[in-house]
Parts: structure tokens; C-alpha cells; sequence
């Protein structure tokens, strides 16, 4: 798949959640198998994220034919206490146009 990172060891900046909502943002038809070939996650750990997302009411989806069509609620609040008020927007509009600005220019030389 295209713009998919390599392999990374160690801690990271954002949590697998924030990492497939933020893909979702980009995409709100993504099939999971692509989440999962973005995010490096497995499908299925793909599906428990989403499961996640939607109990907690960050995200719902419909069903259209065989795809999912995913929505946002881009006004629901973050759950750490030290990000209180703080929409989901805010986050993805920052991670979605970072994906969007590094799908535009070109790979480093190595």
C-alpha cells in the first residue's frame, strides 16, 4: 500500500486509537484490511479499536453493500483528564493534515 510507514520499534507519540481514527478522518470509506496495512495493525486489532471508538460514541458507522461508511462525532470531548474540552477535531485536524501535507512531497533520499 502506498504512503505506508516502515516498521517501528518502540514508544510512540500517538495511541493505535487516535492512529485509526485519524485514518478514518482521511478516509471515511477505508476498508478495515487498509487500516490495518496503515496503522501496522492487525485487522483484528483493528476491529476491537473501532468497536472502542464506537461504544464510547467517537464514532459510528452505516453500512453500504459490503462497505462501512465511518462518522465522526468531531464535537465529542478527549477522555484524558488533561486534554477536558478539548473536541476530537482538534486532534484530527492536525493529524489529518500532516497525512495530507506528507502525501504531497516526495520520499527522502536514503
Amino acid at each position: 500500500m502506498p504512503g505506508v510507514p516502515e516498521s517501528h520499534a518502540g514508544w510512540t507519540f500517538l495511541t493505535n486509537h487516535a492512529r485509526v481514527l485519524a485514518t478514518i478522518a482521511d478516509d471515511p470509506t477505508v476498508r478495515i484490511r487498509d487500516i490495518a496495512a496503515r496503522c501496522r495493525l492487525t485487522e483484528r486489532a483493528v476491529q476491537r479499536i473501532i468497536s472502542d471508538l464506537e461504544r464510547d460514541g467517537y464514532l459510528s458507522h452505516t453500512r453500504e453493500g459490503r462497505a462501512n461508511t465511518y462518522s465522526i462525532e468531531p464535537d465529542k470531548v478527549l477522555r484524558h483528564p488533561a486534554e477536558a474540552g478539548l473536541p476530537v477535531a482538534s486532534l484530527l485536524s492536525l493529524l489529518v493534515q500532516d497525512e495530507t501535507d506528507r502525501a504531497r512531497e516526495p520520499a527522502p533520499a536514503r
